[in-house]
């Protein structure tokens, strides 16, 4: 039986000449696993949305959309709270109360379920996805994977017969979103939950799904068995190939007639057939130069030590870091190591009680706010949204560059200058055609290309980047790096905190490994990513039986070239 049939939608926002949804037609049956992909602002969290009215945006609509065989417009909200369970990108969003066991009951009291069921559904709960350990602990203790974890649990307490799931691990790093992934397809298998999600990490969810469907402009391109899809979309020519998983691309790049891999271990097994009989000559791809051991230090902690307050741990703890001018320096580790509360102190934000931050030489105590951030620093903060203060993205991209001191006056002499700034920058970031709707109206990527827009045009000359790449399809990724390259040849220093593995071991010049509050590990890209069991890609994890320091799909396809 359908669980969701989808006829005929058609949806278009306020103000908005074209729809963001055009004639979606779907089935999804009973305990289907259903993954949606395609390219950031293609319309896939739009839909998502309209599986629940509550969170429905507003516009116009057309078409139906029936749930177990009832118009969803029919079904009433407590029904739809109870059996359709929708877990958001920022965990944060979703959490309401303070304690791990009371969000766990929320829900259940919501629904207005006795003492003895929810005290019941709770424990089974917090067993089920090993919630314990920490059942009694305050909700701002907890790090990024335990809150998704602690929404997701929530949610199962309810029973529900559908789970949505948007981007749920664009905040994790790649160990945490693992294990969230595994979750999620353990609540499929064990319960035969109907579950519909999109996810940008798709070598972890591919190989689960019972059905892929790819969305571009607002309509389904694709839909089909992920082995399926991979073929289809090459054969399109489609930029959505780029995002597919590491074992599908390079199997295409090499001319070959066996059946495709979908995982790491059908492509490690894949490879081992390619070259069964073959000599491996060719084992190693150059580890790459330090083109920055010389250059002038811009960005300089020394000895440094941090904690939020006197009565709990310290965050930061003996720190020392030298960051080089024109360097990309791609801070990567696990959720809650103190990567973000790094950022915040060479930005100034927060100080260190022991140590020293030093921007170009100087104390970064010592400049003030108009010194800091009138286009010397520039910070990309985690949540994009806490940057947009106007009510169209053309006024939020104005605003960046309509103050009145003198650097920005002399820099933009009239108002058409600002103009012509805002209008190549938008089209640089590709948001052109979005000027007129709100910043809150837009999907995760697209409100990551806006905020970066907005720093962009303050023209810093250091760059300090908190998960830049979140809710961004890999054909944008690529042209971000380009974006980051052309900035780097222009004197700019970029300091990025990442849980995107594949983005930093394919463009960042060194990858400095967080644990504890301190960098236990820095390196270049294939010295730091080959060295790594699971803090690796996918491609080193896939080759490294039979080839050394290749860590990126184009690495694996150049070592196979050379031998073949």
């Amino acid at each position: 039986m359908a669980e969701v049939e989808i006829r005929d939608l058609m949806f278009t926002y306020p103000e908005m000449e074209n729809p963001a949804l055009c004639s979606i037609n779907l089935e999804i049956n009973d305990g289907d696993f259903v993954v949606l992909c395609g390219k950031s602002g293609c319309g896939k969290s739009t839909l998502l949305r309209h599986f629940k009215t509550v969170l429905t945006p507003h516009g116009t609509r057309t078409g139906e959309i029936l749930f177990k065989g009832r118009a969803l417009s029919e079904v009433d909200i407590r029904t739809q709270s109870s059996e359709i369970g929708f877990v958001l990108q920022n965990p944060d969003n979703q959490i309401v109360t303070d304690k791990v066991w009371h969000e766990l009951a929320f829900g259940l009291e919501s629904l207005g379920y006795d003492t003895p069921t929810i005290r019941l559904r709770v424990a089974e709960m917090a067993s089920y996805f090993g919630i314990q350990a920490w059942f009694r602990r305050n909700v701002n203790e907890l790090s990024g994977g335990q809150k998704q974890l602690l929404n997701l649990a929530a949610i199962m307490a309810m029973h529900p017969s559908l789970l949505i799931l948007d981007e749920p691990t664009s905040q994790l790093d790649p160990i945490a979103a693992s294990d969230f992934l595994e979750t999620v397809k353990k609540i499929n298998r064990d319960l035969g939950t109907t579950i519909i999600m999109t996810e940008h990490r798709l070598e972890d969810i591919f190989p689960a799904a019972d059905k892929v469907i790819v969305m571009d402009q607002g309509s389904v391109i694709a839909q089909g068995l992920p082995r399926e899809i991979g073929k289809e979309l090459r054969g399109m020519g489609h930029d959505m190939f780029l995002s597919m998983p590491a074992p599908m691309q390079i199997y295409a790049g090499i001319d070959n007639e066996m059946p495709c891999p979908l995982t790491v271990r059908e492509g490690r097994q894949w490879l081992s057939e390619l070259f069964e009989g073959k000599p491996v000559e060719k084992k190693s791809i150059p580890i790459e130069a330090d083109h920055f051991k010389e250059a002038e230090t811009v960005v300089e902690l020394r000895d440094v030590w941090f904690r939020y307050d006197k009565n709990l741990p310290d965050v930061v703890r003996d720190l020392s870091l030298e960051i080089k001018r024109g360097q990309l320096y791609a801070l990567v580790g696990g959720n809650g190591t103190g990567k973000t509360t790094t950022l915040s102190l060479i930005s100034g934000i927060n100080r260190p009680y022991r140590g020293k931050v030093k921007l170009e030489g100087r104390e970064v105590r010592k400049y003030s706010d108009k010194e800091l951030f009138h286009g010397f620093l520039g910070v990309l903060p985690q949540n994009p949204q806490s940057l947009f203060v106007k009510k169209t993205v053309e006024l939020d991209l104005f605003e960046a560059i309509g103050g009145t001191n003198e650097r920005r006056r002399s820099e933009f002499d009239s108002d058409m200058d600002k103009r012509t700034a805002v209008e190549g920058m938008a089209e640089l970031m590709h948001i052109g055609h979005l000027m007129q709707q709100h910043p809150y109206d837009l999907s995760g990527g697209e409100q990551q290309r806006l905020a970066l827009a907005k720093i962009m045009l303050l023209k810093p000359r250091i760059l300090l980047m908190d998960e830049p790449t979140k809710g961004l399809d890999n054909h944008f990724k690529r042209e971000l790096a380009e974006i980051l390259k052309r900035l780097q040849e222009h004197g700019v220093t970029i300091v990025m905190v990442s849980h995107d593995v594949e983005f930093c071991a394919q463009y960042a010049d060194t990858c400095g490994l967080f644990f504890e509050g301190s960098i236990v590990t820095a390196n270049t890209p294939r010295a730091f990513f080959s060295g790594n069991s699971f803090y690796t890609t996918s491609a080193n994890r896939l080759s490294r039986h039979l080839f050394d320091n290749a860590i990126t799909v184009k690495d694996v396809i150049t070592c196979c070239q050379m031998n073949l």
